[in-house]
């Protein structure tokens, strides 16, 4: 009987490095606890995996992890969007950025 192990794979989880473990479990124990699996999905913020015994395995993300990953994955490949913030980090690294004045940080934050 498969309850659930740790799977050593690639996971880009909330700033998890690659490598980092992933739960895994059966597609028969999934089944037999889909609220309380899909809760602890959402909630913690973790994938979690499913393996089927005449198949390939899937992998149960909640819709905001998604979605942030998704949009991660968009900023990695556009190369212009890329070249704009590294020129911004050194930038802010040399301490060269522009500051605003107070009335201007007030404007920015809505105070």
């Amino acid at each position: 009987m498969t309850i659930a192990i740790k799977w050593y794979g690639v996971s880009v989880r909330n700033g998890k490095e690659s490598g980092e473990e992933m739960d895994v479990i059966s597609v028969n124990k999934f089944r037999d606890n889909l609220k309380s699996l899909v809760e602890q999905v959402i909630s913690r913020h973790e994938p979690l995996k499913v393996t089927r015994r005449a198949g390939e395995a899937f992998v149960i993300v909640s819709a905001e992890d998604w979605e942030r990953e998704q949009e991660t994955l968009h900023v990695l490949q556009n190369r212009d969007l890329m070249q704009q913030i590294a020129v911004s980090l050194d930038t802010h690294g040399k301490d060269l950025g522009y500051t605003p004045d107070n009335e201007q940080m007030n404007e920015i934050t809505g105070i």
